[in-house]
């Protein structure tokens, strides 16, 4: 399996992360990189880096607006009097159709969701770069590849049209979903990361071309909270265009196992040429978040699971964070894909 990453991906290194009203360091650590690169290797992967695609690609689902604030907001941070290290948003308005300030905070607070995407001198490039990696990937199955891995990160399916969020900058997934559509396919993204993809919902949310399923903890008591429940199916054309199959802290292999079997039946209804999966990591019962209990044989499962729906497949790197299973639970899920 082809595999795509830029070295220029390690360049983001937050700092800044909040929890419960304390300040710890981010777990969206570069080393991560290093975990996931090693682990696809032993699944037999063969890294690339991906060529340029430019902007294009990822003006396709995020506003001028928002790239031109992405792109130059660290600048024009560091001309704030004592300003920090980092872009941190420390007010919001109430909706998006709230006024648009032409300060460099208020437009913080208005591109940025939380205080888990902090940006810094380099964290535009990274996320181009992310991006990118997953745009080869899109290019390399649109070509008649059967599978490939983005190591897409900083990850991305927090990210909506025009606000950054928990950890993500730029829809990587959403962004390679695209690439497929313009090429003439019909791609559906399954997001299997513990956390709910709000960003994908909210990009797809009234169209009818991309379908968008995720499996999560319920977000009645767990990140991102305001998205991600049952209720929410689409809008307009893309009513019934986006599933949502939350599910309880501690969910095992068994129940997950479950859920994605209606996951996956759901896909095969949309009649969906190209499966994009946004590949979380931190369902594992190791991983530092806590949100389900899903072992290393769950996760060959559910790339075997993946491999029966018998379609060209992207993984697009989301979660997963340092634990002592993370690199092992990516080979498992890419060798279980590969022998299903």
């Amino acid at each position: 399996m082809k595999a795509f990453l830029d070295d220029r991906q390690w360049h983001h290194d937050p700092k800044h992360f909040m929890a419960n009203g304390k300040v710890y360091p981010s777990p969206e650590e570069p080393r991560r990189i290093e975990v996931l690169k090693a682990a696809a290797e032993d699944a037999g992967c063969a890294f690339e880096a991906p060529r340029d695609a430019g902007l294009g690609p990822i003006a396709a689902l995020h506003s001028p607006e928002y790239l031109t604030f992405l792109r130059n907001i660290y600048t024009r941070w560091q001309r704030i009097p004592d300003a920090g290290p980092e872009v941190i948003p420390n007010i919001h308005p109430a909706n998006r159709s709230d006024g648009y300030p032409k300060s460099a905070i208020g437009q913080a607070g208005y591109h940025q969701a939380d205080t888990a995407c902090p940006i810094a001198e380099h964290t535009f490039e990274a996320a181009y770069w992310s991006a990118q990696s997953a745009i080869a990937g899109a290019d390399l199955i649109a070509g008649g590849a059967g599978a490939a891995y983005a190591l897409s990160r900083p990850p991305g399916h927090h990210a909506f049209g025009d606000l950054a969020g928990g950890f993500c900058f730029l829809n990587n997934a959403g962004i390679a979903a695209e690439r497929l559509r313009a090429a003439g396919l019909r791609p559906a993204i399954l997001d299997v990361d513990v956390h709910h993809g709000n960003g994908t919902q909210g990009i797809f949310y009234g169209r009818d071309d991309v379908l968008t399923v995720s499996l999560h903890a319920d977000p009645a008591r767990f990140y991102p909270f305001f998205w991600g429940h049952v209720q929410e199916r689409g809008e307009g054309r893309g009513t019934g265009c986006n599933l949502n199959l939350p599910l309880p802290r501690g969910t095992d292999d068994v129940a997950y196992l479950a859920a994605l079997e209606i996951a996956l039946e759901r896909v095969g209804s949309f009649g969906t040429e190209v499966l994009v999966v946004a590949l979380g990591l931190d369902a594992s019962i190791d991983d530092p978040f806590k949100g389900f209990a899903v072992t290393q044989d769950g996760f060959a499962r559910i790339g075997a699971a993946i491999a029966k729906a018998g379609l060209p497949t992207l993984f697009v790197q989301e979660g997963g964070y340092l634990s002592p299973s993370l690199g092992a639970n990516l080979t498992r899920t890419l060798t279980g894909f590969q022998g299903g």
